[in-house]
């Protein structure tokens, strides 16, 4: 058999006492609301964001994405050129360092096709 607790029924005057304890501290953090100078800290979650800026945030990590895929896709294909001509990395960097030297490459601009 379950052990149930028996509750002593609570008379008028402690309900009404415990309704004005309830009652006085809602108005006192109504009052410290209203209170432009009061330190009340209320507990907030965190800062909400636009729309747009939820939006912005989301063309941001799709653009990345797109760019990661991109760089992934231009390294395989790169590493199956050498692949297909036997081309070793270190030897091409070799090239492409002889390249620079002798001034026929230009640092950060694509080579004509000549």
């Amino acid at each position: 058999m379950k052990y149930q607790k028996v509750q002593k029924p609570i008379d008028e005057r402690e309900k009404l006492r415990k309704f004005r304890e309830l009652d006085d501290a809602f108005a006192q953090a109504l009052r410290q609301l209203d209170d432009p100078d009061s330190d009340f800290d209320i507990p907030t979650g965190p800062p909400v964001r636009s729309l747009a800026a939820l939006e912005q945030d989301d063309v941001e990590t799709k653009q990345k994405e797109q760019q990661e895929e991109q760089e992934r896709v231009f390294k395989q294909r790169f590493e199956a050129l050498l692949n297909e001509y036997g081309i070793d990395q270190g030897d091409l960097a070799e090239l492409v360092e002889t390249l620079l030297g002798y001034g026929l490459w230009q640092q950060d601009q694509v080579p004509d096709k000549d």
